[in-house]
């Protein structure tokens, strides 16, 4: 037998307000401000363009996150809104004591809708924003917060609110806080930059092949993101051969007046580079520019000079790293010492700390250990896909096993545990993960510790040791 269970006063409401939409738009600012989400959730669902409009311009809080409710980007939903908002600035007399301040386009704080009743922080005291405006006449009352995915070319979403915004630029607070550009055009990128302010990017995400026109039109805008906390370069590739390109000389010029801006970035934390192909005297440029301190340094699938090393071990910005990530880059023996320095200088804040699939082998690792062991506050370390010897990989589980830290360990098979084919060895791998074990046992308990073989050129799956042995899909 089914439970019958009645819809709640509240939802009878919401539903007799959405049937006489004519009427409840007539009536808003009489309207229950504790009515007004779940009536506006309801409006977005079913499309009711002219209730969501004056919704927007009567909205009671301070704060309206619209972003969290639109799951696929709609442009007839967006330009709903945005002509509320013209309707709000549009009105002399406000009849409610709590008017919007901030219309955020992203996807966050769904929070609200869901708990909007006890935040006392959504609403705003009209009597402080007056006081406040009446210390500056420009001030412009509304802000509107978005964050950009630029692809290729503009979404229809995309291009209703740059066309919206880039006419009310004056009366608007216009602010971007997420900022990913991935082929995109370079002179759609700089009108961009000139309605959404690039002091107000907090996370920026480069992404393209066009590096000579691209770095001419960036470089100038990103000595003013101070608040840019998160920059990541992904797929940028640099000349590096000057006399086969002829227009390598003013690339230079312009990888260096990009690469000096880094030095005003203040509030800089995160950097991450994916891809990227750089030369020594890139590399010099760069770290020399970073004045900072990181927090987060990733380097993935990076093609690095050897030489360009030093230039890490050498940046006073790196000495206070907690997360370190090098993935799929090469570290020879050159490369090592440099490495050394840097582990040693950040020996008393690295928490995290990956060196996935860099080639190392036995000399190379064995190098880092003395390193590697006075970094007391790691909490996190993967090894995985490095050329190690048994004899070499009991080591390094000895020295991680002093860091009592640790809470997660990721560590490669030995060369031992394949055959000439690469195949896996299972009963060696077992046998070895148990020894290995052993000897953290010996020093501490462990957490979570993962062995684990290379991917399967097959199932594109590892075989792994965690307690127990669990083969890739292949039994390989």
């Amino acid at each position: 037998m089914s439970i019958y269970n009645p819809p709640t006063l509240q939802q009878l409401a919401v539903e007799n307000l959405l049937c006489n939409q004519t009427s409840t738009i007539s009536t808003l600012e009489y309207l229950p401000i504790n009515l007004f989400p779940p009536v506006f959730k309801k409006a977005i669902t079913g499309r009711c363009m002219e209730l969501l409009k004056a919704m927007v311009a009567a909205w009671p809080f301070s704060y309206l996150p619209v972003g969290a409710l639109m799951k696929t980007a709609n442009a007839d939903v967006l330009q709903a809104v945005l002509d509320g908002v013209d309707i709000l600035q549009a009105q002399k007399d406000r009849p409610r004591e709590w008017k919007l301040r901030v219309l955020d386009l992203r996807n966050v704080n769904q929070d609200f809708w869901d708990v909007w009743a006890s935040r006392e922080d959504w609403f705003c005291s009209t009597e402080t924003e007056s006081e406040e405006q009446g210390g500056n006449k420009l001030r412009r009352d509304l802000k509107v917060v978005t964050d950009l995915s630029l692809r290729f070319h503009l979404t229809e979403h995309q291009t209703c609110l740059l066309q919206w915004a880039q006419q009310r630029k004056d009366s608007v607070q216009l602010c971007c806080m997420k900022m990913k550009i991935c082929a995109f055009p370079v002179e759609i990128i700089k009108e961009i930059l000139e309605i959404f302010p690039p002091e107000d990017i907090e996370e920026l995400e480069l992404f393209t092949n066009h590096i000579l026109t691209f770095l001419a039109h960036i470089a100038p805008s990103l000595g003013y993101m101070t608040k840019l906390c998160k920059f990541r370069l992904t797929h940028i590739f640099l000349n590096t051969d000057r006399v086969l390109n002829m227009l390598a000389d003013t690339e230079e010029t312009c990888t260096l007046q990009v690469f000096s801006q880094f030095s005003k970035l203040n509030s800089l934390e995160h950097f991450s580079m994916h891809g990227i192909h750089l030369s020594p005297d890139h590399m010099q440029q760069l770290f020399g520019c970073l004045k900072t301190p990181l927090k987060f340094l990733s380097i993935t699938l990076c093609q690095l000079p050897q030489s360009g090393f030093k230039h890490l071990s050498q940046c006073q910005a790196l000495c206070q790293l907690k997360h370190l990530k090098l993935s799929g880059v090469v570290l020879s023996r050159f490369c090592v010492p440099h490495l050394r320095v840097v582990l040693e200088n950040v020996a008393d804040t690295l928490q995290n700390l990956e060196l996935v699939n860099c080639v190392m082998e036995d000399s190379d690792l064995s190098a880092l250990l003395p390193a590697l062991s006075r970094c007391s506050q790691l909490t996190t370390v993967n090894f995985y896909d490095n050329d190690l010897s048994t004899a070499v990989l009991k080591k390094l589980v000895q020295s991680m096993a002093g860091l009592s830290n640790l809470t997660a360990e990721f560590y490669p098979a030995s060369l031992e545990c394949y055959d000439p084919l690469g195949r896996v060895l299972v009963e060696q791998f077992t046998q070895l993960c148990l020894e290995l074990l052993d000897i953290l046992f010996a020093k501490r308990q462990p957490k979570k510790i993962v062995f684990a073989t290379g991917t399967c050129l097959q199932c594109c799956k590892r075989s792994v040791y965690d307690m127990e042995t669990r083969l890739c899909d292949c039994g390989q």
